[in-house]
């Protein structure tokens, strides 16, 4: 390498591929809907799934990315690029209690947990849980994989109803809809 020549680490090249792909209209949109997030780069899942076709996938990287939780776009690239074959059942049930929006409990359960074992007794988990968010992710995980668990599905999704808690309401409505339709 020539010494006017840079290089970086993987974390600061995801993080360059942000920067050139930000968008401020979207971050300043998301912003004023009340993210939570300190950093948005605002970029769309298009976006960000070449990003992730670009970028090594590596449990240590996609941990590192995840435990960024200030930065949006860090935490929904995350699921994209950690190795299936090494998400363990611990690291499932930790990631899920610390998601802070839907947006990023969607792409997990999409990208991730739903191709992994033990995706239904995660879900389930989730689905009997106090905390909004993780009964979020369990109805969200239950939809992604509902062909061989309809009947749990819609277990799931009346009892959330019956909670009127308005997190979840329309995800348990669609998903009680779905559940019956696989039923009959």
């Amino acid at each position: 390498m020539k010494p006017t020549e840079t290089s970086f680490n993987e974390m600061q090249t995801v993080k360059r591929h942000f920067f050139a792909m930000r968008n401020g209209i979207i971050a300043d949109t998301l912003r004023h809907a009340g993210s939570p997030f300190k950093i948005i780069f605002g970029l769309n899942l298009p976006q960000l799934i070449e990003i992730a076709e670009s970028t090594p996938h590596s449990a240590e990287l996609a941990t590192r990315l995840w435990n960024n939780s200030t930065t949006r776009e860090s935490m929904l690239l995350a699921p994209m690029i950690f190795p299936r074959e090494e998400f363990d059942a611990h690291t499932a049930a930790e990631w899920s209690s610390q998601i802070p929006t839907p947006e990023v409990a969607d792409i997990l359960c999409h990208r991730l947990l739903r191709h992994m074992p033990y995706s239904i007794e995660l879900a389930v988990s989730l689905c009997e849980s106090d905390e909004d968010m993780q009964r979020y992710t369990g109805l969200r995980l239950l939809f992604n994989i509902i062909g061989h668990n309809a009947k749990t599905a819609l277990e799931y999704a009346e009892r959330e109803l019956n909670a009127q808690c308005v997190l979840t309401r329309n995800l348990a409505t669609q998903l009680a809809d779905e559940a019956r339709f696989y039923l009959n």
